[in-house]
Formats: structure tokens, sequence, C-alpha cells
């Protein structure tokens, strides 16, 4: 199997492309359950919520944290035909592959305001938090390691960059492509 001509997408890119929909759904999710009394009341209902927040956080963050690691130590060096694809064309394909998804988790956030006012809201909020959190973990690695870690997009497709199908990361250096490490905008100067 040759090297070249294959399709690269930043991991930490993927795995921050959700952070910022779900942050955002899910803090709009709770504003909107603040002002229903819901059956428990608002106070319960959101120090349950901020408490549910921490937890969802902290499993976001912990999930396949093993996987990462292990794919990162097999990892690589990109191909000089490879093709690294850029950070909005990321974002663009992970939050259209999952725009039905995020609307059918904001919905039942909202919905359950009746029960529990606004914790719906911060759980999902928990999870985008966690997933920023997981991209900053990733870019530590990167600058740790001085590399910059890419998947193959027919591997990862919509899904997770360390999902079963993903054989192995790739590496460039630190300065190639559009994104700095940990997936966040590379600023010019």
């Amino acid at each position: 199997m040759g090297r070249g001509g294959q399709s690269l997408a930043r991991v930490a890119v993927i795995v921050r492309a959700g952070a910022a929909p779900l942050w955002w759904a899910g803090l709009v999710a709770a504003a909107a359950g603040a002002f229903v009394p819901g059956l428990t009341g608002r106070r319960i209902g959101l120090l349950t919520g901020a408490a549910l927040f921490i937890v969802t956080a902290a499993v976001v963050v912990l999930a396949r944290g093993g996987r990462y690691p292990e794919l990162a130590r097999g990892a690589s060096r990109a191909g000089r035909g490879d093709f690294l694809q850029d950070r909005a064309v990321t974002v663009r394909v992970w939050r259209r592959g999952h725009r039905w998804w995020l609307l059918g988790a904001f919905v039942p956030a909202v919905a359950s305001s009746f029960a529990l006012p606004g914790a719906g809201g911060l759980v999902l909020a928990g999870v985008g938090a966690g997933l920023w959190a997981k991209a900053v973990r990733i870019g530590q690695r990167e600058r740790r390691d001085d590399v910059l870690y890419w998947v193959r997009t027919d591997w990862a497709g919509r899904g997770s960059p360390v999902a079963k199908r993903v054989q192995g990361h790739r590496t460039t250096g630190p300065v190639a492509g559009d994104a700095a490490p940990g997936g966040a905008r590379r600023r010019r100067r």
C-alpha cells in the first residue's frame, strides 16, 4: 500500500470541532431551563446541573484516554504526497455530519428542564467543555513531542479520530497546517 496521496485531518481539530456547538447549545438550553420552575425547583435543578457538568466533563476527558497516547506512540511520518486538510474544512465536515445529533441532544436538554431546570443543558455544556479540555491535552502532547498528529479522513470519517477502524496516526512538523497545537486557529503575527 502506498503512503502518498491520502487526505489527513488534524486529530485535535476533530476533537475540538464539537466543543463550541455543544457548549453554546448547552448554555442556551440551561438558560431556557432556568425560566421553568420544574418539578424540583430552579435551585435544585441548577445545583444538580452544575454537579453533572463537572462529572460529564471529566468523563468526556477520560473517555478513550489510553487510545490517544497509544496511537501517538505508533504514529508514522506523513508522506510527501499526503494532503493536509484545512482546519475550517475539518470543522465544517464534522459539524455537518453531526448537526442532527446536536439538534437531537438540544431538544431533550431543553425538555428535561420541566423536571430539573437547567440540568440537561449543563450536561450538554459539560460535554462541550470536556471535548475542549481533551483537545487541549492533545495540544500539550503535540507541543511536548514537537509534532502535530493527523488521521486519515477515510478512517476517521464523521466519527472519532481514535475509532476502531483507525489503524494509526501520522505526524508532521509543528508548523504544518493552519491550526495551532490543540486545534485552535493559528494566530497570525
